[in-house]
């Protein structure tokens, strides 16, 4: 099979960034023998297994995508042969801040010519101590589109690994490149994929006592910021839908607060629910037919959840006459965990979908607030309290605490797609300032992720469609 055929092959389950056609199938590469496929006729390709002892030791060259015709597009004015280079870079980041391995960017080593994507100089690469090597290319298309290579090899056994390959609007490079990271990630770790996903939060401007907080969303990695809500009405505490079409959040007009959903695709805002009772944290049901939220009457707090597709008559959950806060579902959507005072201190609770068999799962020393479920199932992070705040993990039956974080004021976690990063927003004493961060599960790998304003109460978004 020629390497037009398989990288044809490859692209096709690859068109949901746009339709593919069928000119675009065959890729205009160097024929070369197909002996390096990510598995053979028999199903016998080769398998990277990475511990997670020696992740931190695993070399990964990212070479500069190359490109077969250096000319303009509209992602990159410079042409092609810069883009290529901006592709990798990205590639660099991701892989380099997720704690997992040790990456060597594209600003330090030789650059690939077009030919060399799909062969690679092995001794060049050896010599470099780099077990694993990225190549890519970037080629501009004649409907002003670009196609976007990524292979992986292993440079000891000169074998390639696996590739992939999208066509995408050039709007749009920045997620092919983000799709190669995933490639790489997924291939070498064993982990799900989550560097092609969204961030929404709340951009924070203006002095502390009077903070305009508006609805934002960005890039996994920071890049591509726009505002949603122009900041005449306060917003707070986004969260993605499962299928990241739509933001829910809560939004204070004229002093009472409702709930909005936000259609990504459309524009289009939905009224959920409102009160004139204080209403706090919205959180979608796995299904995405539900919105879990929490709202107190005559001072008493519950929790209650309502249709996300609004209009619908709230269901109230809880009937404890202490505060009941928060709330997030297991990602089977039969169980929900949150946060309540009825032992005499604000702690962690599991109960049911519908209400039924609350009990208590913290018992270490300090509080217990802002808990969410890991997408895996396993875990839950959570807010501890004790004279500072710190982001902390623990498992569903509240065993096995770990301290992630030691900051001053670390708070509301979020968890990235693959259930691996935790995302949470930090809190500057003294100034009020505020930043998002995100650390991994080892709670070693800290990074802040810069967004032009101030930031607060993150929601990391599922992979993209």
């Amino acid at each position: 099979m020629t390497l037009k055929l398989a990288l044809a092959s490859v692209l096709m389950p690859l068109a949901a960034f746009v339709a593919l056609p069928a000119a675009a199938q065959q890729l205009d590469l160097p024929d070369v023998e197909d002996t390096a496929q990510s598995g053979d006729e028999e199903g016998q390709g080769t398998v990277v297994t990475v511990t997670a002892d020696s992740w931190n030791d695993l070399g990964i060259a990212i070479a500069s995508f190359a490109t077969n015709r250096d000319v303009p597009t509209p992602a990159n004015s410079s042409g092609t042969a810069a883009l290529g280079l901006e592709l990798s870079r990205v590639v660099y980041n991701d892989l380099r801040f997720n704690g997992l391995f040790r990456p060597v960017g594209p600003d330090s080593l030789p650059r690939p010519s077009y030919g060399q994507i799909t062969d690679p100089a092995w001794g060049t690469w050896r010599g470099r101590s780099a077990e694993m090597l990225v190549h890519g290319y970037v080629r501009a298309n004649d409907d002003g589109r670009l196609t976007v290579g990524c292979y992986l090899y292993d440079v000891e056994l000169e074998i390639e690994l696996v590739r992939e390959g999208w066509v995408v609007n050039p709007g749009e490079w920045r997620r092919a490149a983000h799709k190669c990271s995933d490639l790489v990630y997924s291939r070498l770790s064993g982990e799900d994929p989550f560097f092609d996903s969204r961030i929404a939060y709340i951009a924070e401007t203006g002095p502390p006592e009077a903070r305009i907080k508006r609805l934002a969303i960005m890039d996994s990695d920071g890049a591509n910021h726009r505002f949603i809500t122009n900041g005449q009405s306060t917003a707070l505490t986004p969260r993605y839908s499962p299928d990241y079409s739509k933001i829910a959040y809560l939004s204070y007009v004229d002093g009472n607060p409702r709930i909005y959903v936000y259609d990504i695709g459309t524009g289009r805002q939905t009224l959920v629910t409102e009160s004139s009772n204080p209403t706090f944290a919205p959180r979608w049901s796995p299904d995405g037919r539900w919105i879990l939220y929490s709202m107190a009457i005559a001072g008493n707090t519950d929790i209650y959840r309502v249709p996300s597709s609004g209009g619908g008559r709230p269901e109230r959950l809880t009937f404890s006459p202490a505060i009941e806060v928060g709330g997030s579902y297991s990602p089977d959507g039969s169980r929900i965990v949150f946060e309540s005072d009825q032992s005499g201190a604000q702690q962690c609770y599991i109960m049911n979908a519908d209400g039924s068999n609350q009990r208590r799962i913290s018992f270490f020393g300090g509080r217990c607030a802002t808990p969410e479920w890991s997408p895996r199932g396993d875990q839950i992070a959570f807010t501890h309290i004790a004279g500072d705040f710190h982001i902390a993990v623990m498992n569903t039956d509240g065993r096995n605490m770990r301290t992630l974080t030691n900051a001053w004021h670390d708070e509301a976690p979020t968890w990235a797609p693959n259930g691996r990063i935790i995302q949470f927003f930090r809190t500057e004493r003294g100034t009020g300032n505020t930043s998002i961060w995100q650390v991994d599960l080892t709670g070693e790998n800290e990074r802040r992720l810069r967004t032009p304003v101030g930031a607060s109460d993150p929601a990391w978004g599922p992979v993209l469609p």
